[in-house]
């Protein structure tokens, strides 16, 4: 009998139900796990996520033909009964669930195990095979509490707010920013964010998502109203001519690459805050242990290293090949 997911050039393919997963090229039913740009692609014919997950969808990729569902609603299509599970990513993020015939696979797409106040938390599923992103698949990854590094992010704001200078936050406009809102202490001066940012704010806020108030940052705004500001815009704006208009600044980035002395060399800001949207290397592992699964498939990251882990401590993995991209210090593209 053949799997119940294969891997195509197409992407993550289900001959039962005919359809994909997160595919890359496009097909005529595709089932997506969140809305980054990397698993929600234009161009299929029809689309299912999360009701959490569509809105920012809708905002990103215009007029598609796309259906909803329930976390842990069951739905049979074709042989193969499909249901999504929250990956605690970002907002209506999911793993997809495929059983047939008594196999059970789950597709993680991005995930975190941390629970983040925001998104909903990462919920295991037992299953024979589990693919899992390796986006921080190495030992050196270890995140801090969340609540520690938000007390350092407003520490540096505070700081920059006392030395006249404006401080800007470099983070995804979908997830990232939206996390690093609920942790800002809204005391110490206004948030202002850029374009990319707010929209998808907006797209939250009506979903009923609670984001402390925030002030666009749009051509008309005048930079001296708001002293004390922080700033919250794609990694890509920093440093842009948008930005130099703020005048005296320091610039920082919030992304779990962070950890790496090379990386905070090479971005030239003045901080680096450790915190990701992804599994750390402990949360790998603890959240591919949970799932029971014996059989684990690495995708985009540390691929090759994490699969010899696995390997090497009791599963049985191997490495396949996708157009994933986890988490760069790139903006993805604005929306």
């Amino acid at each position: 009998m053949s799997p119940a997911l294969t891997f195509t050039d197409r992407g993550i393919y289900c001959a039962a139900g005919d359809f994909y997963i997160d595919p890359w090229r496009p097909v005529e039913r595709a089932l997506i796990t969140h809305g980054h740009a990397d698993h929600a692609r234009y161009g299929h014919k029809s689309y299912m996520a999360t009701h959490a997950a569509l809105p920012v969808m809708r905002h990103r990729l215009g007029d598609i033909s796309a259906q909803g569902i329930a976390f842990g609603e069951p739905l049979t299509i074709g042989d193969a009964i499909v249901s999504f599970h929250p990956a605690g990513h970002v907002p209506g993020s999911a793993q997809i669930r495929v059983e047939v015939a008594g196999e059970i696979w789950v597709a993680s797409g991005d995930y975190k195990a941390e629970a983040d106040g925001l998104s909903e938390t990462f919920e295991p599923q037992r299953c024979h095979h589990f693919i899992t992103e390796s986006t921080f698949g190495l030992p050196v990854f270890r995140w801090q509490p969340q609540a520690v590094v938000a007390q350092e992010i407003n520490a540096w704001w505070a700081g920059c707010a006392a030395a006249g200078k404006t401080a800007f936050l470099g983070a995804y406009a979908l997830g990232k920013a939206q996390r690093l809102l609920t942790l800002l202490d809204t005391d110490i001066g206004p948030i202002l964010t850029h374009s990319a940012v707010e929209n998808t704010n907006e797209v939250l806020r009506a979903q009923g998502l609670a984001l402390p108030k925030t002030i666009a940052a749009t051509a008309e705004l005048d930079p001296k109203a708001h002293t004390g500001a922080l700033v919250l815009a794609p990694p890509s704006a920093l440093g842009s001519a948008w930005a130099k208009k703020f005048g005296a600044q320091e610039t920082a980035f919030a992304s779990g690459w962070m950890q790496l002395r090379g990386v905070r060399r090479r971005r030239a800001g003045d901080r680096g805050f450790v915190i990701s949207d992804h599994a750390d290397w402990q949360g790998l592992l603890d959240c591919i242990t949970a799932t029971g699964a014996e059989n684990i498939y690495v995708t985009h990251g540390y691929t090759d290293i994490f699969a010899r882990y696995l390997n090497d401590n009791g599963w049985s993995a191997e490495v396949v090949p996708t157009e994933f991209e986890g988490e760069t210090l790139d903006a993805e593209p604005a929306a």
